[in-house]
């Protein structure tokens, strides 16, 4: 199977350029087309990955092929399920957009196989600065597809996202530079397993941090996310909010805690501090948005935070829940973003008040709603309560403190979503052009059917998406294992085994300062 992570770069480079070429007709069915072909690669490289295996499997290398750097590509079980997530919401995207998007069609197609080559080889590079290149050029068609294709202010929110998530990264290359002289390696995976000093771990995390938190986006460098979302059109802000905001996550699992796992647990506080802030104050301020698309965009801000907690736990549960969150999130409000296009089709307002009682003329779309807004709140049986309740258990082994103000976040989250559906859905059905709204089309159905399966998939049989990075969960355990933190968790009375876990860390860590 070796040069099929490149195969599936170079299918979607070339259907952009031949986008440009071609009448606007033939470039939405190349773009799908092309789109449909990384899906089934997806696929392929699913069945072929080898659970229990190497760790890193489809290597592909080819050492100074631009000089500087190498084109070094190879996946774990993280980077699969993220590539997985990306080729998934790639052709509902596209047809997302066949009748929404009416000028320049082909520069649009374009700019999102762009973006599909950019997103896949963020997660496949093995190589640094291979890395920065992927995770940096992805700003662009994204910048490029809220500033021509967007809202009223697309401008402004076009300028705001390049700059906001621009300026961390500049730190973020430095760091790296300074990483690759003194370790005198690009290699990801040598770089995982090389011992920085203590002191300058700190400076380097920080220069990483400075860039993730961005992309995450955490509290209070989310404020691009907002304008962003309500300016994209519905495809943008899928792909926004289903892959791109996870590229932090990413970041923090791939660099932040197996290269710097003493500056992770020196700066954990701050971590920990961010993440509730976000869960409370985003939450609080979707309670009182009237644009839909805002009300969701600060929900996932609250989402990422429980990711953020979840992956600087220094335990599995932590960590597989935090991925479950992000899987299930890239999902879920890729989803309620469709749902909200799907009638800003129809009647051309996000104005939650100009609505009210589609249940009664909208029954399919009312039920497909229904679910993505339960899978939003953690519904048992659908995708977010896997990732949630792990991440919130891995977080309580730290931190009670922490896992009490984000578990109010939950409940706050329920709030904001059962508020919003009651007031679109439910109600009497008064105004006119709402009567006039028709029912779900056969393209809608297809575009949110499959995520509809995917989203109670995850929720009933969660274990295929557990299965693939249980081994990289141990290996990067195994990794910061000497810098895990003591929790303030007190173990159940009366229970000698979660005594003896509890007591386990600090005799490790009593251990490893009299070793220093």
């Amino acid at each position: 199977m070796s040069g099929i992570l490149s195969l599936m770069l170079i299918v979607p480079l070339v259907a952009a350029i031949a986008c440009l070429f071609v009448s606007a007709n033939q470039a939405r069915w190349i773009a799908l087309g092309a789109t449909l072909v990384d899906l089934v690669l997806g696929g392929v490289l699913w069945a072929n990955f080898e659970i229990g295996g190497p760790q890193w499997q489809f290597v592909e290398h080819y050492p100074n092929l631009f000089g500087a750097f190498g084109w070094s590509l190879g996946i774990d079980g993280f980077a699969l399920l993220l590539i997985m997530l990306s080729v998934f919401l790639m052709p509902i995207c596209i047809g997302a957009s066949w009748e929404a998007i009416t000028k320049r069609v082909q520069e649009y197609m374009a700019a999102f196989l762009i973006t599909e080559v950019l997103m896949i080889g963020t997660f496949a590079a093995q190589d640094i600065f291979l890395f920065y290149v992927f995770f940096e050029a992805g700003l662009i068609p994204m910048f490029l597809i809220i500033g021509i294709w967007g809202g009223a202010n697309r401008i402004y929110a076009s300028y705001k996202f390049f700059l906001y998530t621009l300026l961390g990264s500049v730190l973020m290359l430095i760091a790296m530079m300074y990483m690759t002289i003194t370790a005198g390696t690009t290699s990801i995976p040598e770089l995982m397993a090389y011992d920085f000093p203590a002191g300058v771990q700190t400076w380097l995390w920080l220069a990483f941090f400075a860039s993730f938190a961005v992309k995450m986006p955490m509290w209070p460098v989310h404020t691009w996310l907002p304008d962003a979302h309500v300016q994209a059109p519905t495809a943008g802000s899928v792909i926004l909010a289903g892959v791109l905001l996870k590229l932090g996550g990413y970041g923090f699992l791939r660099f932040s805690l197996p290269m710097f796992p003493e500056a992770s647990a020196q700066l954990i506080w701050l971590v920990f501090g961010l993440s509730c802030i976000a869960v409370v104050v985003t939450s609080l301020i979707a309670l009182v948005q009237s644009d839909m698309k805002k009300l969701i965009a600060y929900s996932s801000v609250a989402h990422m935070a429980i990711v953020t907690l979840g992956l600087f736990t220094f335990n599995r549960q932590g960590i597989e829940g935090a991925m479950m969150v992000m899987l299930g999130h890239g999902l879920v409000s890729g989803a309620l973003f469709l749902c909200v296009g799907v009638i800003y089709d129809r009647l051309h307002t996000r104005e939650i008040d100009r609505y009210g009682g589609l249940a009664i003329n909208m029954p399919k779309y009312a039920i497909l709603f229904m679910l993505f807004t339960m899978a939003s709140v953690g519904l048992p049986g659908t995708s977010n309560f896997v990732g949630e309740l792990l991440a919130l258990m891995g977080t309580y082994q730290v931190s009670t403190l922490a896992t009490l103000i984000a578990t109010t976040g939950i409940i706050l989250g329920a709030g904001y979503m059962l508020y919003l559906y009651r007031r679109v859905v439910f109600g009497d059905l008064t105004k006119d052009d709402v009567k006039a709204m028709p029912d779900l089309n056969k393209r809608e159905m297809a575009l949110l059917a499959p995520i509809a399966a995917a989203v109670l998939w995850m929720g009933v049989y969660p274990e295929s998406f557990l299965a693939p990075m249980r081994a990289d969960v141990a290996t990067l355990l195994a990794r910061i294992e000497r810098a895990r933190p003591a929790g303030d968790s007190l173990p159940t009375p009366g229970n000698p085994a979660a005594a003896k876990a509890a007591h386990a860390p600090e005799h490790k860590s009593a251990e490893h300062g009299a070793a220093h």
